[in-house]
């Protein structure tokens, strides 16, 4: 271990450099539950390229692990450390290179701050869409390595779909430019979405030329209240078929909805037994959400409330927003699921994880990107009750084969990591399965990056 930091120093400046057991203790784990995690020999916080192509040099000369990190707001457990490793932190490479309003691209360092970056493109009348709920804490290089989404991703996609390009330090040291910064472009392999969700597995990114869009017009939101979850689930089936493209279509379930006014105050309906938010950014959002204010009528609704002004749309989202750390104080420790399955069986989801909670007499809150039907059940449980856990752990798994069963994903957002590695193999298959493990072979002969995550 000694021989290795000195190798790391060579090429490192002092502050680079942290192996204070206590500190590197703060690096050990991302967000994830139930995902076991290693101590690293040292964690390294470089700011320039050619500082993080030294350790990938330093790392394969020596057979040292590499396990990049952001802001370690995951929620799978791949950005854990593993024993012995080196945990690169990209948060000092924390610059917004260029923003182009002509070509409509942002250049930037992967520690730059998902908010930081919004609200830099927004002052030159632009939008940078993926949102995740952590948009204030995560960075630009960890929404890339899980592919992570958003609220608004029923309009405007996902983070794959915004990266053109990418600057990729290898295993061995070498810097990979894949990609483009042009609009269109189609030359050889996409190597750029191949990055996008690999959870560091192939490389390391230092560099991301991202797609903006305009800036859409303040949102306006409605709130709908229902008597039933699939009720509400109906409602998001005629909003889609009817051919409306809200910016934002999002559920709570009852348990949600208390959580949410014990933590905020904010005097949420909580007798109803679904609540749809959908939101509109077009020229005319009053008329949008009149005809899904019909919708929903027709759908069953107890009410439907569309908000007057932007202050009211913002306090609803805010509401949305608050859904998963209101869950955590219902019972002190949650594991949040990330299954996400046809809009046409989003019913039959939330219908089948109000059975798995009773089942397993637990606490389980469902908050849903309903437009692109991915639910978030969030098992809620007490981590100093050992039988609880344990109901815990298999409600989550029941959870995941359910999605399956229904033509549905393991994860719509928040990657594999370790805590789902055992369930990709189930959903991709193995001919997929042994494709991946030669694409990793490929860019990583010797394993050494982010070992034992993802198969």
């Amino acid at each position: 271990m000694a021989d290795l930091i000195e190798a790391l120093r060579e090429g490192l400046p002092p502050e680079a450099l942290v192996d204070d057991p206590e500190v590197m203790a703060a690096y050990g784990s991302d967000m994830a539950g139930f995902c076991p995690a290693g101590a690293p020999a040292v964690v390294v916080l470089p700011r320039t390229v050619e500082q993080v192509q030294h350790v990938m040099r330093t790392a394969t000369a020596t057979r040292t692990p590499v396990v990049a990190q952001g802001a370690r707001t995951g929620l799978s457990g791949a950005a854990n450390a593993s024993d012995g490793c080196i945990v690169l932190s990209l948060v000092k490479m924390d610059r917004i290179l260029e923003i182009n309003p002509v070509d409509r691209i942002a250049v930037v360092e992967p520690g730059v701050v998902n908010a930081t970056l919004s609200r830099a493109v927004a002052e030159q009348g632009l939008f940078y869409p993926p949102d995740p709920s952590s948009w204030e804490e995560c960075t630009i290089g960890g929404n890339i390595g899980t592919a992570s989404g958003g609220l608004c991703c029923v309009k405007y996609g996902v983070t794959a779909e915004y990266v053109l390009g990418l600057e990729v330090v290898l295993a061995d040291g070498r810097l990979l430019t894949t990609g483009r910064r042009t609009a269109k472009g189609v030359a050889g392999y996409d190597l750029t979405r191949l990055m996008v969700g690999s959870e560091g597995s192939l490389g390391i990114v230092v560099r991301a030329v991202l797609a903006l869009r305009p800036e859409p017009p303040r949102p306006l939101v409605l709130a709908a209240e229902f008597p039933s979850a699939q009720a509400a689930c109906d409602a998001v089936c005629r909003i889609m078929e009817g051919g409306h493209v809200p910016s934002l279509l999002e559920l709570m379930d009852r348990t949600t909805l208390r959580a949410v006014n014990d933590m905020t105050r904010m005097g949420l309906p909580e007798t109803t037994e679904a609540l749809l938010l959908a939101a509109f950014d077009t020229a005319d959002p009053a008329a949008d959400l009149r005809a899904v204010g019909e919708l929903c009528a027709a759908a069953g609704a107890s009410e439907v409330v569309p908000a007057e002004d932007a202050a009211e749309s913002e306090m609803l989202l805010q509401a949305r927003r608050s859904a998963l750390v209101a869950l955590e104080r219902v019972k002190g420790t949650t594991m949040i699921d990330d299954v996400c399955v046809p809009r046409s069986r989003l019913g039959e989801m939330l219908d089948g994880v109000a059975e798995i909670a009773e089942k397993h007499d637990l606490t389980i809150g469902v908050c849903a990107h309903a437009g692109d039907g991915n639910t978030h059940p969030t098992v809620c449980f007490d981590a100093s009750d050992p039988q609880e856990s344990a109901r815990a752990r298999v409600s989550f798994d029941e959870i995941m084969g359910l999605g399956l069963e229904l033509g549905g994903t393991i994860t719509g957002e928040h990657g594999v990591g370790v805590l789902k590695k055992d369930w990709l193999a189930q959903e991709v298959g193995p001919v997929s399965l042994e494709l991946h493990r030669g694409i990793k072979q490929a860019f990583d002969p010797l394993g050494l990056l982010n070992p034992g995550k993802l198969f």
